[in-house]
């Protein structure tokens, strides 16, 4: 694979990665929920062939609770 291809799939990989964290912001707020350290952590996407990795990142107790409350909320089937 050649230089640029590489690029290009590490591009692609960074893309992907930035997606699923608006999918994910999308989603939460749907439920009340914001989690705001939420981002492609930049320090995986250092490199020529970066592995992207989605930080949830740091929440105070009060959000912890809310997807506490989701998640039972969810699993009782009630999407309350």
């Amino acid at each position: 694979m050649e230089a640029t291809e590489r690029r290009r799939a590490a591009a692609e990989k960074v893309r992907v990665a930035e997606d699923a964290v608006e999918q994910l912001k999308a989603g939460f707020a749907g439920l009340g929920v914001t989690l705001p350290s939420l981002r492609v952590d930049p320090v995986s996407c250092a490199g020529n062939e970066p592995t992207p990795l989605v930080d949830l990142g740091r929440c105070n107790i009060d959000t912890a609770l809310r997807l506490c409350e989701v998640l039972a909320e969810k699993e009782s089937g009630h999407d309350g």
